[in-house]
């Protein structure tokens, strides 16, 4: 029997299929675009592959190609008689994630892993902010996710993709020269990671390391495939940087091309997420945000985010529809806001409401609960600055410079250094 680059056997004998589904498995941990097409060639040169279509299957879902996601699922389950019991597990895992059940997937991928640490495509639905772990809703899903990183790690030896997952997991926890450190060495084995760039973005927005991060990723950024999952939220990364320099050129130019509705080519997830904050910290700054820009995200989060229960999404699209005006929308998410964090959704629904009437008092009044543990909602600290941010501007918007001062220094130091806050610049 065959065995694939993690060492782990693979019902097939066609060895054109082994190195097309190998090829596959790099370029989606790596975050590249083309791991669909090579998927589709390793199903291509042997049809009888399971793992081959249920890893087309996971594919297609990063694609947001939900029917062919299913479609492949299928044929996988159809081809399970004759496949070993970790195959069948793994065929499994993905079955369950998508009969859209977080919970009992992460319980199956955890027994999973413990039996087959090295299952890598199985093992990958629990890592990063974004995975099972991070969009679980629990008070602690950071450390929870530094623990599952950590007991995986020594299993993976020097490999690039566990390291820079593990990285992530250290910068979320607080331990940012540590993940620089770790993902540095990620990244010389593998320069082309777009998750291990996308990590050390983050570990230089940690550290305050705005110049080189910058720097890095106009380096790094031209030769990546706009197609690739992680490109707009790699442009959101530039973007933000932009704002922070005062660079509102660049910022616009990066937003327009690369971040928003109609140029991103991600997941609309990442397009609703990363447009509302980056408008919305750019509205903090100082900056004029046109009015056509709020209404267009809008419509946007209506047309893909319809019904609530993504909670991390529903955070957005409330901001989006209270900075449009529209108020039966925004009502909408307030009223059913349900999902990992939904408790949480609707008092930071309420404070967004307040916010675009001027009532600051209320909005604070709103937004204050949710402040105890916004890390619920899901992503990362910098993505989550957006409500430090917010919090911090209500503070200021009545009067309470020293309180707000105080926030930020308490909550996010590397912040509190020069935040991108034009109602602190004036209460100075």
């Amino acid at each position: 029997m065959l065995k694939e680059c993690y060492a782990n056997p693979i019902t097939t004998t066609s060895e054109r299929a082994r190195t097309a589904y190998d090829k596959g498995i790099r370029l989606f941990l790596s975050g590249n675009y083309g791991a669909v097409e090579a998927f589709t060639a390793a199903v291509d040169a042997d049809p009888g592959f399971a793992l081959g279509h249920v890893a087309l299957a996971r594919a297609e879902m990063m694609a947001a190609r939900m029917t062919e996601a299913k479609a492949a699922l299928t044929m996988a389950q159809s081809l399970s008689a004759k496949i070993s019991d970790r195959e069948k597990a793994h065929i499994e895992a993905f079955a369950l994630l998508l009969a859209g059940k977080p919970v009992e997937t992460r319980r199956h991928v955890e027994e999973h892993v413990r039996l087959y640490p090295r299952d890598v495509l199985v093992a990958q639905l629990c890592t990063n902010v974004f995975g099972l772990i991070g969009f679980s809703g629990e008070v602690g899903r950071e450390a929870a996710l530094l623990a599952y990183t950590n007991a995986l790690l020594p299993h993976y030896g020097e490999d690039w993709w566990m390291m820079s997952m593990h990285a992530l997991s250290l910068c979320e926890t607080g331990q940012t020269d540590a993940s620089i450190a770790l993902m540095e060495r990620s990244l010389a084995m593998e320069p082309r990671n777009a998750n291990g760039c996308h990590f050390k973005a983050h570990a230089q927005y940690e550290a305050g390391e705005t110049a080189s991060g910058r720097a890095y990723l106009a380096e790094w950024m031209p030769d990546f495939d706009d197609r690739s999952v992680l490109h707009g939220h790699l442009s959101w990364h530039q973007a933000l940087w932009a704002l922070a320099d005062g660079d509102e050129a660049t910022l616009w130019r990066v937003v327009d091309t690369s971040v928003g509705p109609g140029a991103a080519k991600g997941l609309p997830i990442n397009v609703l997420t990363d447009t509302a904050a980056i408008l919305y910290r750019a509205d903090l700054a100082g900056v004029k945000v046109d009015a056509k820009r709020w209404r267009k995200l809008s419509d946007y989060a209506t047309q893909f985010f319809p019904e609530t229960g993504q909670s991390f999404a529903d955070l957005h699209a409330a901001l989006s529809h209270a900075m449009a005006g529209n108020g039966e929308r925004l009502a909408y998410i307030t009223e059913t806001a349900k999902g990992f964090a939904g408790d949480l959704i609707r008092p930071a629904a309420r404070a967004f409401g307040a916010i675009a009437r001027g009532d600051w008092s209320g909005a604070l009044d709103h937004l204050t609960p949710v402040m105890a543990n916004h890390e619920r909602l899901g992503g990362s600290r910098a993505q989550r600055d957006l409500l430090e941010f917010t919090y911090v501007n209500l503070l200021l918007r009545l009067n309470r410079g020293d309180e707000a001062r105080r926030s930020l220094a308490i909550r996010r130091p590397v912040q509190a250094k020069a935040p991108p806050l034009a109602a602190l610049r004036e209460s100075a």
